[in-house]
């Protein structure tokens, strides 16, 4: 009989809450410093989750956690297309 097989787990930046992976969308800076959504969650470099919801979005831009999670500032654009991006 085979281990059931363990489902990867992350926690959103905004709501600090714990989900599976799938269930969450992951935000990438490339090792060249360029941000984008990695729908694959494959992509290579530094990655946050988030919960599929606006407020999650807001609440990590209101505290910083974009900043904190990818350990560089994100400037103001960037976050404005991401925001676009997710849900327009």
């Amino acid at each position: 009989m085979q281990p059931a097989k363990k489902i990867a787990q992350r926690s959103c930046i905004g709501c600090h809450n714990v989900m599976s992976k799938k269930e969450l969308i992951r935000i990438v800076r490339s090792p060249d410093g360029e941000f984008s959504i990695d729908t694959t969650g494959k992509k290579p470099g530094r990655g946050a989750y988030l919960c599929k919801k606006q407020e999650c979005f807001d609440a990590a831009v209101k505290s910083h956690a974009f900043d904190r999670s990818f350990k560089t500032p994100v400037d103001q654009s960037t976050i404005k297309r991401l925001r676009e991006e997710l849900f327009n």
